[in-house]
């Protein structure tokens, strides 16, 4: 029985099998985890609507949605469930060229709250995301992360967000992005 290495690169990960799984790799650890609950797919889907009819009037923005191959070097890939990059970037449809993450969300689940909230928040600061939203249902509020923050700014209201060249910011209600239905 061959056993698997203990160091993955980026390349191992993108030839691993579609499988279900969600596989991400932070400095060389290969992290797997399911599918998503209903519960996340639902507020993916509301935010997702909100960020990409916002970016579209901007016109200089695109969102997508992982499953992506974000990658700054040979030992990281994640996916982020939500994340915002410069339509120069998007157009070209390769994941090697997204990285400049204006936005990212991830929304937390009990079996990713961990990994999200320090693992991966501490790469997206090094790698410059300029924002990152920890939306955590079960908590009912959104960590709002820049790269320099030591802590994060916590909002039970409502969370906005107002990107460089932007005349005002998108404002999202958060008991409505987190509602059951």
């Amino acid at each position: 029985m061959a056993l698997a290495p203990e160091y993955f690169t980026a390349d191992m990960v993108r030839a691993l099998p579609d499988d279900g799984n969600r596989y991400e790799l932070l400095w060389g650890e290969l992290l797997v985890t399911p599918a998503r609950r209903g519960t996340h797919q639902r507020i993916v889907l509301r935010l997702a609507r909100l960020l990409a009819d916002y970016c579209d009037d901007l016109g200089t923005l695109e969102t997508l949605a992982s499953p992506a191959d974000i990658s700054w070097g040979p030992d990281t890939l994640v996916q982020p469930d939500l994340f915002v990059v410069p339509k120069a970037e998007a157009i070209t449809g390769d994941w090697t060229r997204m990285k400049t993450l204006v936005l990212v969300a991830e929304i937390t689940s009990p079996s990713t709250a961990r990994r999200d909230r320090f693992e991966k928040r501490k790469l997206y600061q090094q790698q410059g995301v300029a924002t990152l939203w920890l939306v955590d249902p079960d908590r009912r509020l959104v960590e709002v992360w820049t790269p320099d923050a030591r802590f994060p700014v916590v909002e039970t209201e409502r969370v906005s967000w107002h990107p460089l060249g932007a005349n005002s910011p998108l404002v999202i209600e958060i008991a409505e992005l987190l509602r059951e239905r």
